[in-house]
């Protein structure tokens, strides 16, 4: 399978302070990656290349074939889809759900003078109705819960069929009836042949969807793993980048953590 990113010695540096530090990493099409790490360990960060939205101090990153610095980054957003807090304060709170992810056609948020085919909206439809949000295309997307927003910034999100996703943080702040439903749509999709490279930051180990193949640990903005989950995902490994003695339980393809 193709790589749909290829990052070789990817450096940030602000204000003198290196944020990530020679980072080399490659995510092949079929692959579906979860990044974990202490705060400040530099994950967003590392999203934000993948998405096109920051250039490396230096190394190169290469997006679907395309290289930061070389390439029209208006062109190549389109084909990435990107889910975040940040993304979600940028949508109107008084948008209806079904333009939140309609306007994904045309990479903007909020409605304004674009046009749109009866096949956008039949497509947007269908996406809400795969993320359980059908009943909810009219409301106002101030007026969601936490959980439903999250949702509905997933579902903006695989509007297009990108060829690479990406989730920051996609179950934070969510009661565990919610991040249980989540988690179970998001098993299902990264589980789907069709679907995309998937690359999903997260806090948490109980927030690894089923589904998911691959690991990367960062601790300092280096990585401190990378490979196969169950290789990763161990308590050695989380205790070496957490710095803190912990045991890692897993079952049934779903993982546990707690100090020891």
């Amino acid at each position: 399978m193709a790589s749909v990113l290829q990052l070789s010695d990817v450096s940030i540096v602000r204000d003198g302070n290196p944020i990530l530090d020679s980072v080399n990493w490659t995510v092949n099409g079929d692959e579906r990656w979860v990044i974990l790490g202490p705060n400040g360990a530099g994950k967003t960060t590392l999203l934000q290349v993948a998405a096109a939205m920051i250039h490396p101090t230096s190394g190169s990153a290469r997006i679907l074939d395309d290289t930061l610095g070389s390439v029209d980054v208006f062109e190549l957003r389109p084909r990435i889809g990107f889910a975040s807090t940040a993304m979600a304060r940028r949508i109107p709170q008084n948008e209806k759900v079904l333009d939140v992810v309609l306007t994904a056609a045309y990479s903007v948020t909020g409605r304004w003078n674009e046009s749109y085919e009866d096949i956008d909206t039949r497509r947007a439809q269908r996406v809400l109705a795969e993320w359980h949000l059908s009943d909810l295309e009219d409301r106002r997307f101030g007026d969601l819960s936490d959980g439903e927003q999250k949702r509905v910034q997933i579902a903006r999100s695989v509007m297009t069929d990108p060829e690479l996703l990406l989730l920051d943080e996609p179950a934070a702040s969510l009661d565990l009836g919610a991040r249980e439903e989540l988690l179970q749509l998001l098993g299902g999709y990264a589980s789907a042949p069709q679907a995309p490279a998937i690359i999903m930051v997260t806090h948490h180990v109980e927030e690894i969807p089923i589904g998911f193949s691959s690991a990367m640990l960062l601790s300092h903005g280096s990585i401190t793993a990378a490979g196969p989950i169950h290789e990763v995902i161990t308590s050695q490994n989380l205790s070496d980048t957490f710095g803190l003695a912990l045991q890692v339980d897993e079952i049934d393809g779903r993982y546990t953590a707690r100090a020891t």
